[in-house]
C-alpha cells in the first residue's frame, strides 16, 4: 500500500524518526556553501499542488522540494478553478488525477478534505495534507520538531508553550500530537475564548491562561497567528489587548531571554511577536522556513520509497 500523510495521528513513530533524520541530511545540503545536486528521486513522477487557500510559505516550500527531487509539478490556484463554476471538489480532483498524477498536495479551508480525497481517489495516488481547516498541518509540526531538535538534540523532557489562537489552529493540534510523542510537555496559553472547553483532557496538555505564568518554566514558545479569516465572531476585543496579554513583546523577551521563539507564519508583527523577539537572538522563525523545504523533501522521499 502506498504511503500518505493525512495527519500526525496516522504516522508511526519509526516513520517520524525516518522523516526527521532525512530532513537533517537535506538541511545540511541546503546550508552548504557549495553547489549541491540533489538525487532526482521523483524523476518521472508528477505532483499536483491543489491549494484552495492562499499560502506563500507552505506552497513555495513544497514546490521547491518537489523540484529539487526531480518531479514534474502541476500547481493550481483553486480559487479560480472549475469549482467557481459549480464543479464539485471530488469531480475536480478526479479530473486532475485522470491526467496521470502520482501525488496530490492539498490545502483546504475545511477539515477532513485530505481524508475525503484518500477515500474516493485511486489508491495509487499519494495524498499529503498541507493544512485542512482547523484539523491538522502535519508538515508544519514536523518542521517545528526538526527545528527544535536541531537546537537541543532531543525533545525529551522539554517544556513547550503554544500560545494564541488554539481554537482555530491546525498547527497547534499537529504540534501537540507530535511533540508529545517525542517526549515534550505541552502547555497551551491564550484567552478562554480561544481555547476550547476540555481541551486539556482531549489532548492531554496543560492549559494556563496567564501567559507569563506559562512561560516561567518553558524552554520554547510556539506563537500562533491570530486567524481573523476563520473567526465568525470576536474572540478578543482588539489586537492591542491581545498583544498586551499574550504577545511576545520586547519587555517579555527581556524577562525570558533563554526562551526559543517559533512562529508558523505569517507573523502579525506587533501582535504575536514584536521586532526584538522576531528578529533577535533565540528566534527560530526564519530557521523554520528554511527547515520547511528539507522536511517536505524528506516527506516526499518517504512517500515514494518502497522500503
Amino acid at each position: 500500500m502506498h504511503r500518505n500523510l493525512l495527519g500526525i495521528r496516522g504516522l508511526a513513530r519509526e516513520d517520524i524518526q525516518r522523516i526527521l533524520s532525512r530532513s537533517s541530511h537535506y538541511i545540511k545540503q541546503l546550508d552548504s556553501s557549495d553547489a549541491v545536486t540533489f538525487p532526482e528521486l521523483l524523476k518521472g513522477r508528477t505532483v499536483a499542488n491543489l491549494f484552495f487557500e492562499n499560502s506563500t510559505r507552505t506552497r513555495s516550500s513544497f514546490e521547491l522540494a518537489e523540484r529539487r527531487l526531480g518531479a514534474t509539478i502541476l500547481s493550481l490556484s483553486m480559487q479560480t478553478s472549475s469549482l467557481t463554476k459549480g464543479e464539485t471538489l471530488l469531480d475536480t480532483a478526479k479530473v486532475i488525477t485522470s491526467m496521470k498524477i502520482d501525488a496530490i498536495v492539498v490545502r483546504h479551508q475545511s477539515s477532513g478534505v485530505p481524508i475525503l480525497l484518500r477515500k474516493h481517489l485511486d489508491a495509487n495516488i499519494r495524498i499529503i495534507n498541507a493544512g485542512d481547516g482547523a484539523g491538522e498541518h502535519p508538515t508544519q509540526a514536523l518542521l517545528d520538531a526538526a527545528t527544535l531538535i536541531e537546537q537541543w538534540g532531543s525533545l525529551e523532557g522539554k517544556h513547550i508553550v503554544i500560545s494564541g489562537d488554539i481554537r482555530h489552529s491546525r498547527v497547534a493540534r499537529s504540534n501537540i500530537l507530535l511533540l508529545k510523542q517525542l517526549g515534550a510537555k505541552i502547555t497551551v496559553s491564550g484567552p478562554t475564548t480561544l481555547i476550547p472547553e476540555n481541551f486539556d483532557k482531549v489532548f492531554g496538555v496543560n492549559v494556563e491562561h496567564n501567559f507569563e505564568q506559562a512561560l516561567r518554566s518553558a524552554d520554547a514558545l510556539i506563537a500562533l497567528r491570530i486567524q481573523r479569516e476563520r473567526q465568525d465572531k470576536a474572540f478578543y476585543p482588539n489586537a492591542e489587548e491581545f498583544r498586551n496579554l499574550y504577545g511576545m513583546t520586547a519587555v517579555r523577551r527581556e524577562k525570558f531571554p533563554k526562551l526559543l521563539v517559533l512562529h508558523p507564519g505569517p507573523v502579525n508583527r506587533g501582535v504575536e511577536l514584536d521586532d526584538v523577539p522576531m528578529d533577535g537572538e533565540g528566534s527560530l522563525v526564519f530557521r523554520q522556513v528554511r527547515r520547511g523545504v528539507a522536511i517536505r523533501m524528506a516527506v516526499l522521499e518517504w512517500m515514494f520509497s518502497t522500503d
